[in-house]
């Protein structure tokens, strides 16, 4: 039955509710977007120009070590030399001319450029610590003095691992460069010392292959950092959502942070690709001038040997090649293409500049409303919300805001209603059956809406698109005329789920969790007293009394959740089971407490008949049965809410955690549309009732 025929309200009446048919066409998607974590790039922090400029004028300032490093990296140099040279003239004096003493020579004359090498690279290693370590220490007087003028919450950070990181990684460039360098000088004159033509053959992909190494280095150091930002924002996301999981679940908000997680993780991948389609072009480079030539040595060896490159020479540029330039590459390639981006990210870090005094502050970051994190714009202490929104006339003398004050003024309009959906549509996935569908709902500042319906219908689930947390398939979810997933809209609602959220601490700080500014002790003890948490606040000790979550049943801490909505300063409140653990008594002065709250609208999933009655209206939901009225009015004309009054137990005890899919929903009975074998919450524990119709052999089709 459509809601909104004759029987219903009026147009003067608080809640107002319609379901469209599929008649009316496509209903407009929500306007409001979701927040969405900032995009971080390569360029945040300084200009890469600038961690250029400083790293060449560190290197001028110590042009010392750098000569003495140069010094003992050309026994590297020698040591290369005598690879390639040693073995040829061991080959063609020696063993191939029959004279092995000879051969041998030359080869214990490799063995001593070896060891000499070898020494040299030692020596090496300590000018780069020469050279490196100054690097350290002025990183760590840098972060120190920031951390000390800015206390900066990354210092530590920085002091103990980035520090570290950029002292490594210079280290490890600086020999991967060196023994580039110096190798390949080595091989060359070597080559050039055994035949000139070697030169042609080897040199020309030799620099084909460095060149298109440089070419992508730069690219390939910006998708490696990129990938490197991407994968820390992930991880930071993953930090601030896992130790909130329990909340997040008993917000229902795992859709909206999954669907944040989401762009995060997409990201990630989006760079690991770019990053993956750039490392083609070095795995390239590689093959290009470190094992091209040496099938360049092979396919060519006829034309060589003919040309007066003898057999030695030949062998010896192949040692060259394969012991020398092509490892020294290798070291180049992967040093800088790697090490070389992860120095960039620190250093930038390291060094960026100092915001000034005065200087811009970060944006807040919009949180979803799971309980005890619900964003909020500051307010001062006794500020209250207009709950009219745009459009209300705050002052209340019936003239809409600007408007003339005369009698012969222009009607005033109606209040901007504190919850209208309009042609909202959802489902679960594009390719499963609307939860609801084409549902017009329209709920007016101060009412008190109850909604009620077998477990399953979407009861939950319209408390969740109320909110925010969830986005409808199809239409708009508008909260004092703003989109539902806003923030404006975010600062209006408050949203008590079954599952209610307490945390270690002291009482006064649970209540006050969703108060921007301290709570005054005469206005605690007054909510405390009119929600009914008054009898637990004595025996804890006072509001200072530490709380222990563990220790308190579930009816005390859906008290302490309830008195903490109670506080805040949303003017609208979403009860989703938020009493299903409480006495009937208790339930009831929750209830009259919020209906009786300054500038209050209350939407509550019903969880008892004392609930529906209690309201001003009531909300059937029931598939595509939806109903809407006063109680009185349901009970004349709606056959599904009398077989719904018919089959409620008597309100003798709380209800009890039973894993439903949609919340303890001790509302329904066991034959409404859509429901399976149904547990009465409110029966023996246990008792189960077979399925059957709202009038045990009918159907709803003939309300």
């Amino acid at each position: 039955m459509p809601v909104g025929e004759p029987g219903t309200t009026g147009k003067d009446g608080p809640v107002r509710a319609r379901r469209r048919t599929a008649d009316d066409g496509h209903a407009r998607r929500s306007g409001g977007a979701a927040a969405r974590p900032r995009r971080r790039g390569v360029g945040d922090g300084p200009a890469g120009g600038e961690v250029y400029r400083r790293g060449l004028s560190f290197l001028r300032r110590r042009w010392r070590v750098l000569l003495r490093l140069a010094g003992w990296s050309v026994l590297e140099t020698g040591q290369t030399f005598l690879l390639g040279y040693a073995l040829a003239r061991a080959l063609d004096a020696g063993f191939l001319a029959g004279r092995p003493g000879t051969g041998t020579a030359w080869l214990a004359l490799a063995g001593v450029g070896v060891l000499a090498g070898a020494y040299g690279t030692g020596r090496a290693y300590a000018a780069v610590a020469a050279l490196v370590e100054p690097l350290r220490d002025r990183l760590v007087e840098r972060v120190v003095a920031r951390g000390v003028r800015e206390a900066d919450d990354g210092a530590l950070s920085a002091l103990t691992q980035q520090v570290e990181i950029a002292r490594d990684t210079f280290a490890g460039l600086v020999m991967v460069s060196r023994s580039f360098v110096f190798t390949a000088a080595g091989a060359i004159l070597g080559l050039f010392s055994l035949a000139p033509p070697l030169l042609l053959v080897v040199v020309p992909p030799l620099a084909a292959g460095v060149g298109l190494f440089a070419a992508t280095l730069r690219p390939l150091a910006r998708r490696q950092e990129e990938f490197l930002v991407a994968d820390e924002a992930l991880a930071g996301q993953l930090a601030t959502v896992c130790p909130g999981l329990r909340d997040v679940t008993a917000a229902g908000a795992e859709e909206p942070v999954a669907a944040g997680l989401a762009e995060y993780v997409e990201r990630e991948a989006g760079a690991a690709r770019s990053l993956a389609r750039w490392s083609v072009a070095r795995v390239a480079a590689l093959a290009l001038g470190g094992q091209l030539p040496v099938v360049l040595l092979l396919a060519t060896a006829p034309w060589l040997l003919a040309r007066g490159v003898t057999p030695g020479a030949l062998v010896g540029a192949l040692a060259y090649v394969t012991q020398s330039l092509l490892p020294a590459l290798n070291n180049l390639v992967h040093g800088l293409g790697t090490g070389g981006s992860r120095l960039a990210v620190v250093a930038r870090r390291l060094i960026r500049p100092t915001e000034p005094p005065g200087g811009p502050a970060p944006e807040p970051v919009p949180r979803a409303d799971v309980p005890g994190t619900r964003s909020r714009p500051h307010r001062s202490a006794g500020d209250r919300p207009d709950p009219g929104g745009p459009g209300a006339d705050p002052a209340g003398a019936g003239h809409p805001v600007g408007g003339p004050s005369e009698p012969t003024a222009l009607p005033p309009r109606p209040p901007t209603p504190a919850l209208r959906l309009c042609r909202v549509t959802f489902a679960h996935g594009p390719d499963a059956a609307p939860i609801m569908e084409g549902l017009d709902l329209d709920v007016r500042p101060g009412a008190h809406l109850a909604v009620v319906g077998p477990s399953g219908i979407g009861k939950s689930t319209l408390t969740l698109l109320a909110a925010g947390l969830l986005r409808p398939s199809r239409g708009t979810v508008l909260l004092y005329g703003e989109p539902a997933t806003s923030r404006p809209a975010a600062a209006r609602r408050v949203l008590i789920p079954q599952e209610a959220y307490v945390h270690t601490g002291t009482l006064a700080e649970n209540l006050a969790l969703l108060r921007p500014d301290p709570v005054p002790e005469r206005e605690l003890l007054v909510a405390t007293d009119t929600v009914g948490l008054g009898p637990l606040l004595e025996r804890l000790g006072g509001p200072g009394a530490a709380v222990d979550p563990a220790a308190l049943s579930a009816g005390e801490r859906q008290l302490i959740a309830l008195t903490r909505a109670y506080l805040s300063h949303a003017p609208l409140v979403l009860l989703d089971e938020a009493t299903c653990h409480l006495d009937p008594e208790s339930e009831e002065r929750a209830e009259r407490a919020f209906a009786g709250r300054p500038e209050s609208t209350l939407v509550v999933v019903a969880h008892r008949i004392t609930s529906a009655r209690r309201a001003e209206r009531v909300l059937l939901m029931d598939g595509p049965r939806t109903a809407y009225g006063t109680h009185e009015e349901l009970l004349a004309r709606s056959a599904g809410y009398r077989a719904l009054v018919g089959r409620w137990a008597p309100a003798s005890q709380p209800a009890l955690s039973l894993g439903d899919t949609d919340g303890v929903d001790a509302v329904a009975g066991s034959g409404l549309a859509g429901d399976g074998r149904h547990v009465v919450a409110h029966g023996p524990v246990g008792q189960v009732q077979a399925s059957r119709d709202l009038r045990d052999g009918g159907t709803l089709g003939g309300e």
